[in-house]
Parts: structure tokens; sequence; C-alpha cells
């Protein structure tokens, strides 16, 4: 049997080579990327309720998506004589253009002096080395990142249901110049989807007969086109004012009102039911979403625009994704990935620096054309 050292040697060599490449696989796509799918879920309310995604089916593998809705219809059959056999009736067309959706790719670097500082909630003496701190950041960092990529795409949902439209600020190289994108579900110049009140809503019994009106002709655009109307989503300002207002709480009989609960319902958190409404014969949940998300700027803004409502029906929509392509470390090549978040490793050597991506590439879309009437009730 060969015992010479240099064998040993090689075996020693070849050993902390594999250790090396099982080091370096953690940090790979596709660990990286099962590790972000077994993350705790998100929840969001505009997304989840209203534009939720199908992933066999708005999942592309190209990085452009199709935008495709429908037109509501309440087409009657006709009548036919007994030997006519039947009428044919052709299928109603649909909108269907190609588009790139913008990514979003929030980073986060690791330098040496993160691993050697102490971690939020972690002891005072701590026992983890930075190597071991490197994994425990990393995955807070790609936790964190999934945050912010969700808290955008409900800003997008929010825009859809509220503009009728989607507006993409693509950044080139800081926070200042940006090149501006959008997608419009309706033609024309002026957005179909809008009802405008005689007045602003107020607390007289006046103004809350002058809800039901308004409301009820908002649940008529909808339903006049076979869609559904289930759901009137308030600004908290709207919300006080109906909550407040003297004829709606004769609606609601004050036996049956609880000004310190709702129905129990599992919402996310800025999410409550505060009444249901029988408008002329429609059962309406109004839902009042007071959640908010800070912008690139600085600047604090609401999912819902003050003194806004919108009418609608939840899954009126969906959220498709495009793929993510980009250039692996590994080798250099490029790389094409399907999923709603796609992380990526950098390691820079040189300057002792390791960085994670979380890229996606979403667009919220209607199922079918002008899904959601918005008004504004209160202009003040």
């Amino acid at each position: 049997r060969d015992r010479s050292p240099s064998r040993g040697l090689g075996d020693v060599y070849k050993r902390q080579k594999e250790d090396r490449q099982m080091a370096f696989n953690f940090y790979d796509t596709h660990t990286l990327l099962a590790s972000v799918q077994q993350l705790p879920p998100l929840h969001t309310f505009l997304l989840d309720r209203y534009f939720p995604t199908n992933a066999a089916t708005d999942i592309f593998a190209t990085n452009d998506v199709l935008v495709e809705y429908k037109k509501g219809h309440k087409k009657a059959a006709p009548f036919v004589a007994p030997r006519k056999g039947g009428i044919t009736i052709l299928r109603d067309g649909y909108e269907m253009r190609r588009f790139t959706p913008s990514y979003i790719a929030p980073k986060r670097p690791l330098t040496i002096d993160d691993l050697r500082k102490r971690g939020f909630g972690e002891a005072l003496y701590p026992t983890l080395t930075p190597q071991q701190r490197q994994g425990v950041i990393m995955l807070a960092d790609l936790d964190e990142l999934r945050g912010m990529n969700a808290r955008r795409k409900e800003a997008m949902a929010a825009q859809v249901i509220f503009t009728n439209a989607c507006t993409m600020d693509e950044y080139v190289d800081d926070f200042e110049h940006f090149e501006e994108r959008e997608v419009r579900y309706f033609d024309g110049a002026s957005n179909p989807a809008i009802y405008t009140p005689s007045a602003d809503w107020t607390t007289t019994e006046a103004s809350g007969k002058q809800m039901i009106s308004d409301m009820a002709s908002m649940i008529s655009m909808l339903t006049s086109r076979g869609l559904p109307a289930t759901d009137v989503l308030v600004a908290p300002d709207v919300a006080d004012i109906i909550l407040s207002n003297e004829w709606i709480l004769k609606l609601l009989d004050n036996r049956n009102y609880q000004i310190g609960g709702v129905d129990p319902e599992t919402l996310p958190a800025g999410a409550t039911k505060i009444c249901r409404l029988n408008i002329k014969g429609h059962m309406v949940d109004v839902l009042s979403y007071e959640d908010n998300y800070t912008e690139v700027d600085g600047t604090v803004t609401p999912y819902i625009p003050a003194g806004t409502i919108a009418v609608g029906a939840p899954a009126a929509g969906r959220t498709v994704y495009g793929a993510i392509t980009q250039v692996e470390q590994a080798d250099g090549e490029f790389h094409t990935y399907t999923g709603m978040n796609v992380p990526k490793y950098l390691s820079d050597a040189a300057h002792d620096v390791r960085e994670v991506t979380l890229k996606s590439a979403p667009l919220c879309m209607p199922n079918n054309e002008n899904p959601f009437i918005t008004a504004k009730v209160v202009t003040d």
C-alpha cells in the first residue's frame, strides 16, 4: 500500500477543495432561491385579496409577460326554431399585449465590520463566529429585502385599483435619475372607471343618503357589465365619516353596532372591516385600509389616497411575474430563473465585501376591463 507523504498531502488538498466547493454551494442561486421560498409567507392585503398569483400560469419563463383582460358582458342566448339546431355565438375578444415588467432589485452589502459587530437581538457576549454570523445576517437581509419588494408590489396593486394603470419609475444610477414607464388598462385619455359624486361626503343625514346613492351607482357600473361588486375600499378619513354619519348609524342599528370590534375575519395589519351595508339589495363589505409605505425619497405614502373609495370584488385581477436573467459569479454565464423573488450573490475578494440582491419582475393586471370603480368623496 502506498503510504507516501505526497499522497496524503494530495488527499488533504482535495478535501479542502471539496470543503470550499460545499461552502460556496450554500450561496448558489438555486440554494438561496430555495431558502427564500422557505421563509414564512408575507401577508399583503391588496395583493392577496385582489391580485393573487397562480404559480402554474402567472409565473412566466420569459422576460416578457402577456397583458390580457376581457370585457365584461351579459349576453342572453336567443330563441331558435325547433329545426334550426342552434345559433352560432362568436367568442368575445380580449385585449392582449406583450410587456417587459420593470425590475425590483434592492441589494444589501456584507462587510467584515458587519461580521464583527453584535447582531440585533444577539446576546451581549455572542458565541457566533463570523462565519456563522454571515449566514444569519444574509438570511435576515433576504427576508428584509423580500418585505421591501412586497411593499412595492402592494403599491403597484393600489395604483391599478385607483388609477386603472401602473407607473414604474426605473432608476438608472441613483435616486435622482429615472425613466418613467406606464401601463394603462383603458383606451383614450381619460379613465372611464371614475365616478364623480355630486357633493362631498359628510356626517349629516342627507349626506348619508347620498352615500348609499353614490355606492349604488358605482355598483351598477360594474354589475351592468356582469362584474361582481362585493367590497367597498375606503381611506381611513372616509371610514371616520361613515362611522360618524347619522343615517348610516341608523341603518346599522345601534343594537348590532359594536364600536370596539369587527366581524370575525382574518385581515392583514392595517385592514379592517368597519361595517356591512345593504346597498339596494347588494350586500357589500366596507373595508378600511390605513397601511402606508416609504418612498426612496423618504415620503410616507398611504396605499389608499385620502378621501377616496373603490368598489370591486376579490380576485378581480392577478399578479404575473417575468423571468429574471442574470450573470452568475460561479461561471460568468447568463442564467434565467423563474419565481416571485430571485436572489443573486456576489463576492468581491479585493475589497472583502459580499453582496446579496433580491430581484423581482411583477406586474398587476385586471382580469376584466375596468373591474374597479373609484371616486373622490372628500376633497378637503
